[in-house]
């Protein structure tokens, strides 16, 4: 029998509690202020590279194996994508879309590992990337028809283009995001070939180097975070005294939502050195299943059949990308085989069973 992985295991547990109590917190962010999109990406890249800082570099001293050059290539389309998928708030883009749009990561990939690797795939692959892509399509469809303005009041602007344009401005950027984070995996695969896998070096660097680029939009974070100090405030009573200290709630939010996404990106990293690429593959498909479920109960975001028809696609798709069935149906083949080619019990193991 094989050992029990417990790192794969707790993995695992991480990925699905800190994944999706993240997605909890940025809806409730969202819902203050759909725009904050920069603030909560700087806060995110700030905190893992504060911690990876301390416990990985140890201020620079321990040498990285991978070269700068790698690095900085990898850096600036994983700050590319990060920025896009989160400014995409900022034009329409309601949640259980932009969760359903970044699931159509399997269809990016196999289009840039045609164009650029000139791989070919099989029937199965080009079916479940049809089911995918017929399930975006579906749903972003759908929500076309319910475009709405959600900009913060204090930064909203009246230009004489409609909602809709910028709905499809922020489409736009999902699409450019899903693309640039699809050549991203295959850099990075090329990377950790020449290399070897380096995961909590690669999660610092890829916090740390792209610190700088958000003086880039260092206004657009000032005003979101004025908004954050000006949001409704938390009191939290102090045991046994009549004081209480007070917080702007936003503030709880950024705090968990950065704490969550450290513990669900740490667990994705660990999962990808511990399990097979199928295990991987299954959890997090599971984890924005289960993400997007509760996004639309609890929150009650507008959700119709040909949504769930979309969702059904999409999920059921990368499923079927994986092999998953054929996969499962080998691994009982091969119980049954061992079961029958091992020896039979003596007669004092029958009087046992």
């Amino acid at each position: 029998m094989a050992s029990f992985n417990l790192k794969a295991f707790l993995a695992m547990i991480f990925v699905f509690v800190g994944c999706c109590s993240n997605v909890v917190f940025l809806e409730l962010i969202i819902k203050i202020d759909p725009g904050a999109g920069n603030l909560i990406t700087f806060l995110q890249f700030l905190f893992i590279a504060v911690e990876g800082l301390v416990f990985t570099s140890k201020f620079f001293t321990v040498r990285p194996k991978i070269s700068m050059r790698d690095y900085v290539m990898l850096v600036v389309l994983f700050f590319g994508a990060n920025v896009c998928n989160n400014y995409a708030f900022n034009f329409n883009i309601p949640m259980p879309l932009h969760m359903i749009f970044r699931s159509g990561s399997l269809m990016a990939n196999m289009i840039m590992g045609i164009i650029l690797l000139k791989k070919r795939y099989n029937l199965r692959q080009y079916s479940s990337v049809a089911m995918i892509t017929g399930g975006i399509i579906l749903c972003t469809l759908m929500s076309s028809t319910d475009v709405k303005d959600n900009t913060h009041h204090s930064l909203k602007v009246e230009t004489s283009y409609s909602d809709f344009f910028w709905w499809c401005v922020g489409i736009a950027l999902l699409a450019i995001a899903l693309l640039v984070t699809a050549y991203m995996g295959i850099y990075q695969e090329v990377i950790f070939k020449r290399h070897g896998k380096h995961p909590n070096e690669a999660l610092f660097y890829t916090h740390m180097l792209p610190l700088p680029g958000f003086l880039v939009m260092a206004s657009n974070i000032a005003q979101h975070w004025s908004i954050a100090v000006n949001s409704e405030a938390m009191s939290i009573p102090l045991p046994g005294t009549s004081w209480s200290l007070s917080f702007p709630l936003m503030f709880v939010y950024l705090l968990f939502n950065v704490i969550t996404q450290y513990i669900c990106i740490a667990s994705v990293y660990v999962l990808t050195t511990e399990c097979a690429s199928l295990t991987v593959t299954l959890v997090v498909t599971l984890r924005k299943f289960v993400s997007l479920l509760f996004s639309i109960m609890y929150f009650r975001n507008p959700f119709t059949i040909s949504h769930w028809l979309g969702t059904v696609l999409v999920f059921f798709g990368t499923i079927l990308f994986a092999d998953v069935l054929n996969q499962l149906m080998d691994a009982f083949k091969k119980r049954i085989q061992r079961r029958h080619d091992s020896p039979l019990p003596t007669s004092v193991e029958y009087s046992r069973l």
